[in-house]
């Protein structure tokens, strides 16, 4: 489900993929200042208030009113004047005193992208969709979308089964629609949908299950208990379904959990802004970093906590041997501490890759996929690593299984994607790839430049490395090459011979 778009003078918003294009040209406007103008542009004409403004950037958070007032500014420079769109002397959003701001500007809706029904597999297919907060309490958000994670973890453990992954069916948080829309969007045949309350160390769950092709319920239960039992409750979900499904429970390897809720909260929140700005990243550093201070022994706050350090070396534009050591520890603890967690094998296995450990690296992917055959994440990582090992077949397959996984991912799935398609020659569809609103927000310009030169279009490629340093400005192919886990000397000198026709700095 691609979410909709907006069109108003030169520009066009599309809040899903989190880029705002002027005569299709990424303008770099910030996270919450994305937020902002979506929550504006959705309502043209009417005053939103600053209380929901300030929701809408700033969710759950407690924040002062000058924090709104400092994006709003940034807003109207980054927009300019708005020329006959509006009906505000030249201004796209107005003040309203004491009370809010409104969108003056003309609106079209231009609604999403349309795509193509997905097939059902041949397995049970199931997506979970996030479980509804039915509690007064904001705060208690992001404990209702960790219950719906962490079922979607446990589902795709059992092999018997195709599971949708996180990112996909959280695209559907907030949004009502039919369940059987969702399951042809996503190809699927069963549904699970419920609801949580958490409040005074006890919770409710409710859970029901449904075939999305008949409109059959197979399953529902309500769920009462002590907090301290939220995991227990989680398997015995987990169980219900997969008997449901299979007709027989086939438990998979024991989970680490959390001994202290405290940090699974921390971690819940953290892992939300992994693929942010980042600002972003950094709270997510502070929030994993308590959450492995409170709870020693919890393997996933290790494995996010290792990432985070990888997505530190995306922001900063490259990796440090400091920060590299670190992450590789933390992934090596997070493996140790919980042998059965899929998600830790994979993140050990790529950043093993990159220190050049490919027997080790290879095994723990192996090793993963065994885990959990549904992990999404781990088969677009181990395309990455496939494709820069000379494996270039086996990269597509790798990345097309994900996207099937997860119809809506990150934005880094399709710098995948198009990293295998120029490996493959296959420099048009790398082309149409790599120019998505999705890559906009990743450093995949330098592939999207080397398949433009390839295709002997260097004019294009040249505009393409330009913006790419922007970004990038201290990026260069010889430290690039350098600190990539190549394996095969042809497809290292195939990357390097697109750089250089396009003109990136040696």
């Amino acid at each position: 489900m691609q979410g909709s778009r907006f069109a108003f003078g030169p520009f066009v918003l599309d809040p899903s993929a989190g880029t705002l294009l002027r005569d299709d040209v990424p303008v770099a406007v910030g996270y919450r200042g994305l937020k902002l103008l979506a929550a504006l542009v959705a309502r043209p004409g009417e005053i939103l208030s600053k209380a929901e403004l300030m929701d809408a950037a700033w969710p759950g958070r407690a924040v002062e009113e000058g924090n709104l007032t400092v994006q709003i500014a940034q807003l109207r420079k980054l927009l300019g004047p708005a020329g006959d769109g509006s009906d505000g002397g030249g201004e796209w959003i107005a003040t309203v005193p004491r009370v809010g701001y409104r969108f003056l500007g003309a609106v079209e809706h231009l609604g999403g992208a349309k795509q193509k029904p997905l097939p059902l597999t041949d397995q049970p297919s199931i997506a979970v969709l996030p479980f509804v907060n039915i509690s007064n309490d904001p705060e208690q958000e992001s404990f209702a979308d960790g219950l719906t994670e962490d079922l979607i973890t446990d589902l795709s453990r059992n092999s018997g089964l195709f599971v949708i992954a996180r990112n996909s069916a959280f695209a559907y948080k907030g949004k009502a629609m039919d369940v059987r829309a969702i399951a042809r969007d996503l190809g699927v045949r069963y549904v699970l949908e419920g609801s949580a309350r958490r409040a005074a160390g006890s919770v409710r769950i409710n859970a029901k299950l449904v075939d999305a092709v008949s409109g059959d319920h197979l399953w529902a239960e309500r769920f009462d208990r002590g907090l301290q039992d939220i995991f227990a409750v989680q398997d015995e979900v987990t169980a219900k379904i997969v008997e449901a499904l299979l007709g027989r429970l086939r438990a998979p390897p024991p989970r680490n959990r959390p001994k202290n809720l405290k940090a699974y909260d921390l971690c819940v929140r953290a892992r939300k802004l992994m693929d942010d700005q980042p600002q972003s990243a950094r709270e997510a550093h502070l929030m994993l970093t308590r959450a492995v201070s409170l709870d020693p022994e919890y393997a996933e706050a290790y494995r996010w906590l290792a990432m985070n350090h990888w997505m530190g070396w995306v922001h900063a534009g490259g990796p440090t041997d400091a920060d590299r050591s670190v992450a590789l520890e933390l992934a090596h603890k997070a493996v140790a501490i919980d042998p059965n967690d899929a998600g830790c094998r994979w993140v050990l296995a790529y950043l093993l890759a990159y220190d050049r450990s490919f027997a080790e690296a290879d095994a723990q992917f192996a090793r993963a996929i065994e885990l959990d055959p549904n992990e999404a994440d781990a088969w677009a990582a181990l395309s990455d690593i496939a494709v820069l090992a000379g494996r270039i077949g086996e990269g597509l397959d790798h990345i097309r299984k994900a996207f099937r996984l997860n119809p809506y991912p990150a934005s880094w799935y399709y710098l995948t994607l198009g990293q295998a398609q120029y490996a493959a020659g296959e420099y048009e569809a790398a082309v149409e790839t790599l120019r998505r609103d999705e890559t906009y927000r990743t450093s995949s310009r330098r592939f999207l430049a080397a398949s433009l030169a390839q295709l002997g279009r260097l004019d294009e490629a040249r505009a393409e490395v330009e913006l790419f340093l922007v970004g990038n400005p201290h990026f260069t192919i010889g430290h690039w090459a350098a600190t990539e886990p190549f394996r095969d000397a042809a497809t290292l000198d195939h990357f390097v011979d697109g750089f250089r026709r396009a003109g990136l700095p040696e």
